[in-house]
């Protein structure tokens, strides 16, 4: 996008020439003169008319007064306009139009703005600009409403097109005008151009400005900025710690975004369904279910909100609490494709395969059209659970029977369940035939079914693919590393190792998250930094030896170094899961789930740990990962082993 300076010089040379992009056309200038005497009677019915919404009646009342040359104040007519915007009444507006320029009568700016204001409710944006382009005067709302409605469409250049051409025609912006050319930025560099031109204008303290502009920094992912921004204010309302908590929330500051909801609190706001969303948002995205729970009551009070509820059953679902996201779900009086595909989606994720694929049938018996996101979660429930034969067919017949083209998410949870069942062949097939060019993460996918299937030749193909598309993926160098030690080819290690050297790239390392009596505690793989370290070390070697006295053996397939024997073992003991389940079984009671978040997917070692462990200690351990939910109990994964 060109910048506002830019957009500046070539508004001002296409000024200059012989035709005005926008033109001015002068209306009528004179009244019309009524062909009649003014009847009272016939302009005060249709005053009533317009006040008490009673549309027909007033439209036949204003062709009465229109034959006449009888008109009415501005303000009449505004509340007739409201009237065919309650009902849609789109042929009945253009007709109100027509009447207020009939006979030579001219209406004065702030009716024309108010039809303005009109046909960009109805989405009709062409008759708005050719009304706009008519005015032979134009004040701030005019510009503002025309601004805020190309934002609105996402037209943003020509939103900011306008505001550059209100400039030119001396027409000074104010907060409503900021407020929406800021929606229209896409770019940073016309943001602080923005930002400079409110200051200049005294306005960078209005709340409608600051909030904007908090919301088009974080949008930007310019948090310091929107911090920035907020910490400005000296008094601050409820948008705009709305704006902040939402803009923390959207880029995944989980924790600021609860330290600024706290905040909020002791300064004595109350939360409203925005805020609460948006801390919502916060604890899903750290899966802090206690904190979660806690928002939870707060919801209570605006029960029937649609979007709070969809919100609440995504946090339950992400936070592994399923008995929760049900009890919620069969409470909502309302549910709509959101919320059954989060649903959906949630039991998929964490491994409840089948009730996810029932729910689906229920949801179509329902009347509620799947969307594209509905059949992810269906295509990841089939892939999860090794239903070939029935991801298949929803997948070849997604266009046919729901009109949704597949992306390549589809293709992707196709592949990947392919893969999984050990149709590599087919799985190659389908990234050929894809209709969109394959991503990195498409050849990720295809990468670890051959890694577990043993292919390497292709493994090593499809991770050259990935690290064309982003060479700077540690993962796929660290997977690749593996696949060549345990094919005993160490010159190629060598190689991906020198590799990630020159390039400066490291293995990111394992990290987990438990919470404990509202508390986040954090490991990473031989972590030393924990106050109970030493204790949590003692506990585990402790556990490890007991688990080997029942069959236990370390698998050292997940280990990175071509280390051997003992040396191999003890680096799988104090990976970051292992260390954050002992804690949980330090600090929680026996009844209580000890549930775990981690930055990459869990080991085979660790899986196999965690299973041993829930049955020996007769506990529920639930691990998140980036991929999937696993629930542990007596023994067994709700994977079924089969992820």
């Amino acid at each position: 996008m060109r910048t506002v300076s830019a957009k500046l010089k070539h508004i001002g040379t296409s000024l200059s020439s012989s035709s005005r992009p926008y033109s001015l056309t002068p209306l009528a200038s004179s009244h019309g003169k009524p062909r009649n005497p003014p009847s009272p009677t016939l302009l005060n019915e249709f005053v009533n008319f317009c006040y008490q919404r009673d549309l027909p009646k007033a439209m036949n009342a204003m062709a009465a007064m229109e034959r006449h040359g009888i008109y009415a104040d501005s303000i009449t007519y505004s509340e007739l306009i409201k009237c065919c915007l309650a009902r849609n009444a789109v042929e009945q507006g253009k007709l109100v139009h027509k009447h207020v320029f009939s006979n030579g009568y001219q209406p004065k700016t702030f009716l024309v703005n108010i039809l303005i204001g009109m046909y960009v409710k109805f989405k009709l944006l062409d008759e708005a600009q050719a009304l706009f382009d008519q005015m032979p005067e134009r004040n701030v709302v005019s510009w503002t409403t025309m601004i805020s409605a190309y934002a609105n469409a996402k037209l943003s250049d020509k939103a900011l097109e306008f505001f550059v051409l209100m400039l030119r025609e001396g027409v000074l912006p104010n907060m409503f005008t900021f407020s929406s050319v800021l929606r229209a930025c896409n770019g940073l560099f016309n943001v602080r151009q923005l930002h400079c031109g409110m200051i200049k204008l005294g306005l960078e303290s209005d709340v409608f400005v600051r909030s904007a502009l908090i919301d088009v920094y974080s949008k930007l992912d310019e948090l310091k900025d929107a911090i920035c921004v907020f910490n400005e204010m000296e008094t601050k309302d409820l948008v705009v710690w709305n704006s902040i908590i939402g803009g923390l929330a959207q880029n995944n500051d989980g924790d600021e975004a609860l330290d600024q909801f706290k905040r909020m609190k002791r300064a004595g706001f109350t939360a409203d369904q925005a805020t609460l969303t948006s801390v919502l948002r916060a604890c899903t995205g750290l899966a802090l279910l206690e904190v979660g729970r806690q928002v939870h009551v707060h919801v209570l009070k605006f029960d029937v909100d649609l979007i709070l509820n969809n919100a609440l059953l995504d946090m339950y679902c992400k936070s592994g609490s399923l008995e929760d996201a049900k009890s919620v779900f069969e409470r909502m009086v309302h549910k709509d494709v959101i919320s059954w595909s989060t649903m959906i989606a949630g039991l998929a994720q964490n491994g409840f395969s089948q009730e996810a694929l029932k729910l689906f049938d229920l949801m179509k018996a329902s009347g509620i059209k799947p969307n594209y996101i509905t059949i992810l979660g269906v295509l990841f429930a089939c892939s999860h659970a090794g239903l070939v034969d029935d991801g298949l067919y929803y997948f070849r017949s997604m266009k046919r029977l729901y009109g949704i083209d597949p992306g390549r998410e589809h293709y992707g949870c196709i592949i990947d369940l392919l893969g999984r069942a050990g149709k590599v062949d087919e799985a190659v097939r389908l990234v050929q035939e894809m209709e969109c060019e394959p991503d990195a993460v498409t050849w990720r996918t295809l990468l670890g079914a051959c890694r577990v299937h043993h292919n390497v030749d292709l493994a090593i193909y499809a991770g050259k693919q990935v690290l064309k598309l982003d060479p700077e993926d540690a993962g796929t160098y660290v997977l690749l590393s593996n696949i060549y030690a345990n094919s005993q080819r160490w010159e190629d290690v060598s190689e991906i190792r020198r590799q990630m050297r020159e390039k400066g790239i490291t293995k990111e390392p394992g990290c987990s998250w438990i919470e404990v009596n509202k508390q986040i505690h954090a490991f990473i793989v031989g972590d030393t930094a924990h106050p109970k370290i030493n204790e949590i070390n003692r506990r585990l070697n402790q556990l490890i030896h007991k688990l080997m006295g029942i069959g236990y053996v370390p698998d050292t397939n997940f280990v990175l170094q071509d280390l051997e024997g003992e040396q191999r073992d003890d680096s799988l003991w104090y990976h970051s899961e292992k260390l954050a389940i002992v804690f949980g079984l330090m600090s929680l009671s026996s009844g209580s789930v000890i549930r775990i978040r981690k930055n990459l997917r869990i080991c085979g070692d660790c899986h196999t740990f965690a299973k041993l462990v829930a049955k020996m200690e007769c506990r529920v351990i639930v691990i998140r990962d980036p991929i999937r939910y696993h629930h542990f109990q007596n023994g067994v994964c709700s994977c079924g082993d089969y992820w």
